[in-house]
């Protein structure tokens, strides 16, 4: 589980990245990579998305304790 939490931790941290890209500079990382609205493209940003959804769990979760 520890695998999987760290790599949700890493996605959503390539989204923070991507986004950050997109307000500073109107670059998005993923398009050039992958191409615009190509299949693998939304792939990356839905796997993202989920791994935002995992972590808003495990942090709510920390906050219990």
């Amino acid at each position: 589980m520890n695998i999987i939490l760290k790599t949700c931790l890493a996605l959503v941290i390539i989204g923070a990245i991507n986004w950050g890209l997109v307000g500073l500079f109107d670059f998005n990382l993923v398009e050039y990579l992958f191409g615009d609205g190509s299949l693998l493209t939304r792939i990356v940003y839905v796997l993202v998305a989920v791994s935002g959804l995992v972590d808003i769990a495990i942090f709510t979760k920390n906050l219990d304790r």
